[in-house]
């Protein structure tokens, strides 16, 4: 199982609305707004890290409101 985290910075007021947009994303198997310097957390997972990059990372990047993202890959 691949696994990928994100962390995002997104628009003022936007936050629920975007951890519910992240949430109903097949994929993404976590998403919670969160405190600190970024405002929500998300894993993605699946069967490899090609899908990640080539499907889900795609449409999660599609989603409005999202301002910046940090991705880390899982290495085991």
């Amino acid at each position: 199982m691949a696994r990928v985290y994100i962390l995002a910075n997104v628009l003022p007021g936007k936050d629920r609305e975007i951890r519910e947009a992240l949430r109903a994303t097949k994929g993404v198997a976590m998403a919670d707004v969160v405190t600190g310097h970024y405002d929500i957390v998300a894993v993605l997972e699946a069967e490899s890290m090609s899908i990640i990059f080539d499907n889900i990372l795609k449409k999660v990047r599609g989603i409005k409101g999202i301002n910046r993202t940090e991705t880390f890959v899982a290495v085991e």
